[in-house]
C-alpha cells in the first residue's frame, strides 16, 4: 500500500476523581515518524465531565488540554519541548504527569494523512 505511513496515537483521558477511576476521553495525540508530525485534537464535553464530578476544574482541564495542542504546534507555552523533534514531543506528551489529564496506551495504524487521522480519531473516540 503506497502512500500510507505507520502512525502512533494515544487517547487523552480526563479522570476528575482518581479514587473513583471514572474517566472520559477528551483528545488524541497522533505521531507519524515518516512525516515528522505530531498533532493533537481535543474536545472536552463539559456535561459529561460534570456528571462525573460536579466540582471538576473545567478551566484547569481545558488549559491542560490546550497546552497539549500547543506543544504539538511548537507554540509559545510549549517551553523547551518546542525545539524537540516530533518524536520527542510525542513521547513527552504521552508520559504520565498529571492525575487528572492522563494519556492512554499507545496504538498504531496506517494513514496517508496524519492530520486527518487525528480528526477522524477525535470523532471516533472522543465525540
Amino acid at each position: 500500500m503506497t502512500g500510507r505511513n505507520v502512525f502512533e496515537y494515544a487517547v487523552l483521558r480526563v479522570v476528575p476523581r482518581v479514587e473513583r477511576g471514572e474517566l472520559i476521553n477528551a483528545g488524541v495525540v497522533v505521531y507519524c515518524r515518516a512525516t515528522s508530525s505530531v498533532t493533537a485534537r481535543t474536545h472536552l464535553d463539559e456535561t459529561r465531565l460534570k456528571a462525573l464530578d460536579p466540582e471538576a476544574d473545567v478551566t484547569g482541564i481545558r488549559a491542560a488540554l490546550l497546552s497539549v495542542e500547543d506543544v504539538c504546534g511548537g507554540g509559545a507555552s510549549s517551553g523547551s519541548a518546542a525545539g524537540d523533534d516530533a518524536g520527542r514531543r510525542f513521547r513527552w506528551l504521552i508520559a504520565p504527569r498529571s492525575t487528572v489529564v492522563q494519556p492512554g496506551p499507545v496504538h498504531t495504524g496506517l494513514t496517508a494523512d496524519p492530520v486527518a487521522e487525528a480528526d477522524r480519531l477525535l470523532d471516533l473516540l472522543v465525540r
